[in-house]
């Protein structure tokens, strides 16, 4: 009930905000951006006419990248003259307009109706201080503007919004202004379908002329992608507790009808008729079945609401919770289950004459299993466990309910330990490169401080002298490898508004140490290269070969796409290219952190002891390692999948528990006849778990392959929901190593449910079982 629940909640809950304002503000499938100097107005809007163009609009003049400040009229003197990163300024005929295609939504404030008033971004602008001044730094003479309202577009197509007047101030001040259009298409459910569109609209003009193109499906992930990513493995652990249910169901009932087989007859020679036969059993598993569904609803909705976040925030859902119907939909099915799989054995008890039931014996039918206990008592195997491995071919059936709760239990485990290595590898993937170093140098002056309290652009920030800096290094003793790293200011022009502003990061030094993963193509070893990250190439649609277009205080330069990486510490959204690259093309590469390794028979307080003296008089500090944080999602799945996975386990233990339960007090008789023969206690505890060893062993062996099969099946398209590639030491998580002991996990969870009836039949005494029958 709680994965049900929760899958099905998460599916509903996530996409059902994003579509409804994407339909109400009729957004663009599509938006692409054109270079002002290579296209006219006129051939901009000629592509209206595109093939599978069904609607367009525009276009609209763009100016993208501009770096900003906080005006230092802003109240709170901590943010006043603050970086406050790169916009992407636009204009419309009428802003407020709520006909036609992407229309604005005004979160907040008014909309500019003046050349000095700016609307910014209505989410994760938090900085901007409302009715005060935001200054663009980049530009010369640095114009000013007053924010009078915080407003957006449902596929950020823009972020920031400004009248024809004040758009023409950024255009006379040095903005480059380049040309926007809108379109929806005919095709647009998939990525494909909207790389169609883009193909088509880039044939109509000349080439060279797209500089980006902007899909509403990025804009989707971005919201509802975290959420998304829980649903694949949350829907193979609700499959598997509905097998498992179902199969434990089966056993009780079965279980109880076979134990009450001579109270059956006595309650139909007292008068009961079949169908209250059927009536009273198939209640004895709906009344726990409720308080379960009811438990599992209330966990599922709790759940749910960590999960979802902000998921529904930004479009104005009332609350992140699972809609009531979805939690009556699921009990109310879940409980037809039960009582179909209840009804099935009750009716076999509802239809047993009432004289069969009153003379029928528990003991099995003689013969049964004699073959198998003449071939085991051949194995050199102690008696005691020769008989237990005979035991299940005495009656098959009940056999083959213990297999199929073992294999499902097995099925979970490897499934869950899969995904759990899976999750492990993805952090250290994603935390492994830049983040990985014995030691690091940055400026002094941000010795104690935040990470990240100043923005790159910001005048406080301070960087180092990389070529000092690295001779210095190279010069200490210990000094194995090192490189240096920054973020330039720069940014991507034409990557997706939407989601994480694309950071440009300038590299000086060899950094091939840190086993930083490739998705495709090659690092950078040449000007004018650089190595895209996998989640702003597939939200932007790079390729390896394409051109990209970095801007630094509206400073523009073109870097071809040499590689796709996929570590993400520093962040979703990044372009990585040489610092020589930057300087080459007129820009100003920045460092302000190296990275260092050390020898390995090295001692680090020794090392940064000689490094502080060569480092102190070039203003830079030795900081130790503090090892790379965890991804709260991440970590959130893995404590969700060890939940449900016990969860599971402890299920198919008690399937096998009832089993061997039943079987034992069946056996009651044969027990005491043991005893009487020599028998001791711990024999009997030898018997009676080797009698589910073989069948949790060949579970196992069937369970493994199966459960690998499913990760296999779960964690791409939990990668997909996030935007991301997975690399192969991600998906490649079953090593030799890790798939031995999981071989042998059938066989725990059969010993595991077995143990309890084992100990219960060695402590029965001999008098007490000989007299039972």
């Amino acid at each position: 009930m709680t994965s049900s629940v929760l899958s099905l909640g998460l599916l509903t809950v996530v996409q059902a905000p994003f579509e409804r304002a994407f339909t109400a503000r009729n957004g663009a499938h599509l938006a692409v951006q054109f270079n002002g100097t290579k296209v006219t107005v006129a051939q901009a809007a000629a592509t209206a006419h595109a093939a599978g163009v069904t609607e367009a609009a525009g276009p609209y003049p763009i100016a993208a990248a501009l770096d900003t400040t906080i005006g230092t009229d802003c109240p709170k003197a901590a943010w006043a003259g603050h970086d406050n990163g790169p916009i992407t300024v636009t204009t419309r005929p009428d802003l407020g307009s709520t006909s036609g295609m992407d229309q604005l939504a005004l979160t907040r404030g008014r909309w500019p109706t003046g050349p000095g008033e700016i609307a910014l971004p209505g989410q994760n602008y938090a900085l901007a201080c409302f009715g005060d001044s935001v200054v663009f730094s980049s530009l010369p003479g640095r114009p000013s503007f007053r924010v009078v309202g915080f407003a957006d577009s449902v596929t950020s197509s823009a972020t920031a919004f400004a009248t024809a007047d004040g758009f023409a101030r950024l255009t006379a001040a040095g903005a480059t202004s380049d040309q926007q259009m809108l379109y929806r298409l005919a095709k647009a459910g998939t990525d494909a379908d909207i790389a169609t569109g883009r193909r088509a609209v880039a044939a109509a003009v000349p080439p060279g002329t797209v500089e980006a193109g902007q899909s509403y499906l990025t804009a989707q992930q971005q919201v509802t992608g975290n959420a998304k990513a829980y649903v694949p493995f949350l829907v193979a652990f609700g499959i598997f507790g509905l097998l498992l249910s179902v199969l434990i169901i089966s056993i009780v009932v079965s279980g109880a009808v076979a134990a009450g087989v001579r109270r059956i007859g006595i309650l139909k020679s007292l008068g009961f008729t079949p169908s209250q036969v059927v009536r009273a059993y198939t209640a004895q598993a709906m009344i726990p079945a409720t308080l379960g569904v009811v438990l599992g609803t209330v966990f599922g909705n709790l759940l749910a609401v960590p999960i979802l976040g902000g998921a529904t925030e930004q479009f104005g859902a009332a609350s992140a919770t699972i809609p009531l119907w979805v939690s009556a939909v699921v009990a109310l099915g879940t409980l037809l289950v039960v009582g179909v799989t209840a009804s099935i054995p009750a009716l076999r008890a509802g239809r047993m004459p009432a004289v069969q039931a009153l003379l029928v014996g528990r003991a099995p039918r003689a013969g049964r299993g004699r073959t198998a206990q003449r071939l085991a008592s051949r194995l050199p195997l102690p008696r005691a466990m020769s008989l237990g491995l005979a035991q299940p071919f005495a009656k098959p059936a009940r056999a083959v309910l213990v297999g199929a709760a073992v294999l499902l239990g097995a099925v979970s485990l490897t499934f869950a330990v899969g995904l759990e290595a899976g999750f492990s590898k993805y952090v250290e993937a994603t935390t492994s490169g830049f983040n990985h170093a014995s030691a690091y140098v940055i400026p002094t002056a941000d010795v104690g401080k935040p990470w990240g309290l100043y923005g790159p652009n910001d005048p406080r920030h301070r960087y180092l002298d990389a070529a000092k800096v690295a001779a210095a290094l190279a010069e200490t003793p210990g000094t194995k490898a090192a490189f240096g790293w920054g973020d330039s200011g720069a940014t991507m022009v034409g990557a997706p508004p939407g989601g994480e502003t694309p950071k440009v990061f300038t590299i000086s030094g060899d950094f091939s140490w840190t086993n930083l993963e490739l998705l495709s193509g090659r690092w950078y070893s040449a000007p004018g290269e650089a190595v895209v990250g996998d989640k702003l190439a597939t939200a932007a649609g790079v390729h390896v070969g394409d051109d990209v277009t970095v801007m630094q205080r509206n400073k523009r330069s073109s870097l071809k796409v040499v590689g796709i990486n996929f570590d993400t510490n520093l962040g979703d959204y990044t372009v990585m290219t040489d610092a020589d690259t930057f300087s080459a093309a007129g820009l100003t590469p920045r460092i302000d952190q190296f990275n260092v390794e050390l020898a390995s028979n090295v001692n680090g307080s020794d090392w940064s002891t000689s490094a502080a003296a060569a480092l102190t008089p070039l203003n830079a500090s030795v900081q130790p390692s503090s090892g790379g944080l965890g991804n709260l999602v991440v970590i959130t799945m893995g404590a969700l999948v060890a939940t449900l996975t016990l969860m599971l386990i402890a299920v198919a233990a008690l399937g096998v528990l009832n089993t061997v339960v039943q079987e034992t007090r069946e056996r009651v008789h044969d027990l005491g006849i043991f005893k009487a023969l020599g028998m001791t206690p711990k024999q009997t505890i030898a018997m009676v778990l080797t009698s589910v060893t073989f069948t949790g062993l060949i579970a196992g062996l069937i369970g493994v392959p199966i459960g690998v099969a499913v990760e296999k099946a779960t964690l791409t398209p939990m990668g997909n929901a996030i935007g991301r590639h997975l690399p192969p030491s991600v998906t490649h998580t079953y090593t030799p190593g890790l798939l031995l002991p999981l071989l042998a996990g059938g066989i725990v969870i059969a010993l595991l449910g077995a143990l309890l009836p084992a100990t219960w039949a060695a402590r029965s005494r001999t008098a007490t079982a000989l007299r039972t029958e």
